[in-house]
């Protein structure tokens, strides 16, 4: 995802002040990760040993995520898995013999933040490569001090809304075209919804995405009834109720984020809308928007992204296996919209990529492997590089949320295999 200034989603303690981590979240992140096995620098930042501590010339991993500030519940979990593919990588052996290191900076949702925090991965921990940024704003931030100043190859992990083009930035998330062309057909031609209204945060992410999934509503024989956008905190959505109720919408492809979010999935629950019939769908929702919506306000949601935890893959299960009992209780959970999946693929694709150089770690030499990095099984089954589209194929699922309880899942719908990114 993406914004103009946070960008997605955010706990109930970041969402009172967006602009700065709150205290409570800077300890609450120091304290997991210290819990996870993670040393603090002495100039901030964190670093997690090698599996053998007399490792010698390990590869230096680079990972920025929010730790803290509104979009920490996706950070944390992107951290998390980081160091899981990182841990499997060193128990295999690592790559061509040599240890995988990691160093992590928060980039507390703040873009400002990020930028600094960013320098010293490339200047201080020289590392190899960079993985990491939820929002698109945040990518935009970090990528020149990464990518053009920094010499460093960065690898994107997020669903977002194209065409990122960038040389020695690679996107190992799924695209526009690879959410939309799947969901959208199904609502109007399966469920039979054809008027949409498309409520959205004021960012390139919601813009961008909401003018390809046009394209293909009305391609489709459906139609927009109404396009709007709204303040990331904005809190009052009773105007945007009633169009929605007088324009006879009968689906809601949402692109709120968190702050703005909650009040707006809360309002349309109450206003009845998912009662008589109405549908939503947003695709950046998954396991973990237990985060930021009560259960009951997300059930009958459509969602289409790369994995979902119900999905019948068998390293998909043994991935989800091990990663729940590495974090036993975790409320960051391994999902898609998170970004998580996309940080496992980045991981191994880059892993896949340097044991094709032999050992070789320039940046040009690396990204010329990644740029046709393959992997047999990874989260939601296998994935290929589209060479020189810096992209990725990879499987999609169509899902629908189901509430019980507390606690939500999503039955998966249908799998399209390998679908291409149709970008670059």
């Amino acid at each position: 995802m993406t914004d103009p200034k946070h960008d997605a989603p955010a706990d109930d303690a970041s969402a009172s002040a967006p602009d700065r981590p709150s205290r409570r979240g800077f300890l609450q992140g120091s304290s997991a990760l210290a819990a996870a096995g993670w040393v603090s620098g002495v100039a901030g930042g964190w670093m997690l040993p090698t599996m053998h501590a007399n490792a010698a010339n390990p590869i230096l991993l680079g990972i920025a995520t929010d730790i803290t500030g509104p979009i920490a519940p996706s950070g944390n979990a992107c951290w998390q898995v980081a160091q899981l593919a990182a841990e499997e990588i060193n128990a295999a052996g690592g790559i061509n013999g040599r240890q995988v290191q990691l160093f992590l900076e928060d980039t507390a949702s703040d873009p400002k933040v990020a930028v600094g925090n960013v320098r010293k991965l490339v200047q201080q921990r020289k590392v190899n490569v960079i993985f990491g940024g939820i929002t698109s704003s945040m990518r935009q931030a970090i990528k020149d001090p990464i990518v053009n100043r920094g010499k460093t190859l960065y690898v994107y992990p997020q669903l977002y809304e194209g065409q990122e083009c960038t040389k020695f930035l690679f996107n190992t998330g799924p695209t526009p075209a690879q959410q939309c062309d799947q969901l959208i057909p199904y609502l109007i031609k399966t469920l039979g919804k054809k008027k949409f209204a498309m409520p959205s945060a004021n960012y390139v992410w919601p813009q961008l995405l909401n003018k390809y999934a046009r394209k293909v509503i009305e391609a489709n024989g459906g139609e927009v009834v109404f396009e709007e956008y709204y303040p990331l905190d904005q809190a009052e959505y009773s105007a945007t109720i009633a169009k929605i109720r007088d324009g006879k919408v009968d689906c809601v492809f949402n692109t709120i984020i968190p702050p703005g979010v909650q009040p707006f999935m809360k309002q349309l629950f109450e206003s009845g809308f998912q009662k008589n019939g109405g549908v939503a769908a947003c695709v950046y929702y998954d396991e973990n928007a237990l985060n930021f919506n009560p259960a009951r306000e997300m059930d009958g949601m459509y969602s289409c992204l790369d994995y979902f935890q119900n999905v019948d893959d068998p390293f998909s299960k043994a991935l989800l296996g091990r990663y729940n009992k590495k974090y036993p209780n975790t409320k960051y959970m391994l999902t898609a919209g998170s970004a998580s999946t996309g940080m496992y693929r980045g991981i191994m694709l880059y892993a896949e990529a340097v044991k094709a150089t032999k050992g070789d770690l320039a940046r040009k030499a690396v990204a010329a492997m990644y740029d046709k990095a393959k992997l047999t099984q990874g989260p939601g089954g296998p994935c290929e590089m589209v060479p020189g589209k810096y992209h990725a194929k990879m499987n999609m699922y169509l899902a629908k949320c189901k509430a019980t309880g507390d606690t939500t899942s999503y039955d998966i719908i249908s799998k399209f295999a390998m679908v291409d990114p149709k970008e670059c």
